[in-house]
């Protein structure tokens, strides 16, 4: 906590909806928003499992219309937010609803935020950049990760500079957020996986972050726990929906933790991996997880111990020291069992892409200038960001 004046503040959704049959409630808080023309943003992943139909046939069923906007890429990009912008005002949408993961969700509040405010999305790089509130906003999740449903970030690709912009804007904030574990149930092993280890990374940076605080470190505690109880099991039968829906809790109350104690240097390592080869951001992070809070660690011994006990460890008589050290054993075989690639070299190589030595060092530099990086616990040199990125290879 802090040893000087500072206020804290605590950012959530106005209203959030978790539960199995919670997206029946759509229609009703459309209604409740008085929206009469939404767009639907989402991506064709969505659409070709039947996700996105199943929504506008809901709303149909309640005599509601929207527009679907499907052109969202993972790692979506300041193009697909235009391009967003012009189908809402093309068709004189008046609201919002995101449908999907982090992707969707962070395109979404990108259109948002340039519908409201004007200009472009690069406009808004940084923290609380916009002027005028969102349009109104349904944010309905359909994996268990990026919390990208409740939380005031936006990630936004810049294709000219191949950067990740971190947009941080309490305005952004969705106001009514939805995770109904019905939604979840298609979700393949390795998504399933991908996105849960980001959820654990948003604990784990939120509890070690410079800004952390009790309400936050609760948050995070609970997220912790829940990931280590059900993820291997959501990985191992995607129609475990006992674990889906534990999934869903973990997730948002890691969002609830990292959204008002931020991240730290894996999020902004991980940006630039996103950024430059176009890699999922959730097997980003848990390959870089270990090494990143390796380096860290010194900086925060008692609450690495503290989260070896919370990933059901056994610490009893170990040293502070051993015991932090075993927390980071127990991220490594959890990311191993849920079948992440063991670095980045082998990430590349499950998507075709050429991940390079020779690009550490720009990669290296813009992580540095990332806003995640603010609340890392210990401030690395950019030796020590590329010794890090070097060893996740």
């Amino acid at each position: 906590m802090a040893v000087t004046e500072q206020v804290n503040g605590f950012f959530i959704p106005s209203v959030t909806l978790i539960g199995i049959g919670a997206h029946k409630e759509i229609p009703a808080k459309i209604k409740a928003l008085g929206s009469k023309k939404p767009l639907l943003v989402t991506d064709k992943g969505i659409t070709a499992c039947g996700i996105t139909q199943q929504i506008v046939d809901l709303l149909k069923s309640h005599k509601m219309n929207c527009v679907v906007y499907d052109e969202t890429i993972p790692n979506p990009t300041d193009k697909n937010v235009h391009d967003g912008v012009k189908v809402y005002k093309d068709n004189k949408c008046d609201s919002l609803i995101t449908l999907g993961g982090g992707s969707s969700h962070d395109c979404g509040k990108g259109i948002g935020l340039v519908v409201a405010n004007g200009g472009k999305i690069h406009d808004y790089e940084g923290v609380d950049k916009s002027t005028n509130p969102m349009p109104p906003y349904i944010a309905v999740n359909t994996t268990a990760g990026t919390a990208s449903e409740m939380t005031r970030f936006c990630i936004i690709t810049d294709t000219s500079r191949k950067v990740k912009m971190a947009i941080v804007d309490w305005r952004v904030t969705p106001g009514i957020a939805l995770d109904d574990p019905l939604l979840m149930m298609g979700m393949p092993p390795a998504l399933t996986a991908a996105t849960g280890m980001d959820a654990l990374t948003h604990a784990v940076e939120a509890y070690v972050s410079t800004i952390a605080t009790p309400m936050t470190d609760a948050c995070a505690e609970k997220a912790i726990r829940l990931v280590f109880k059900f993820l291997r099991r959501a990985v191992a039968n995607g129609q475990d929906i006992e674990a889906r829906e534990g999934m869903c809790y973990a997730q948002y109350l890691a969002g609830m933790a990292f959204n008002n104690a931020s991240l730290g240097h894996v999020h902004a390592m991980a940006h630039q991996l996103g950024g430059f080869y176009d890699l999922p951001h959730g097997e980003c992070n848990a390959i870089l997880l270990p090494h990143v809070e390796k380096f860290n660690l010194i900086a925060r011994v008692e609450r690495f111990a503290e989260m070896a006990e919370m990933m059901d460890q056994n610490i009893e008589g170990m040293s502070k020291r051993n015991a932090a050290e075993l927390c980071l054993e127990a991220i490594k075989q959890l990311s191993t069992d849920v079948g992440i690639p063991a670095g980045l070299v082998e990430l590349g190589k499950r998507y075709g892409k050429d991940v390079k030595v020779e690009d550490i060092k720009t990669m290296t530099e813009n992580a540095q200038k990332d806003a995640c990086g603010l609340t890392n616990p210990r401030c690395p040199k950019d030796m020590d960001v590329m010794a890090i990125y070097e060893a996740a290879m």
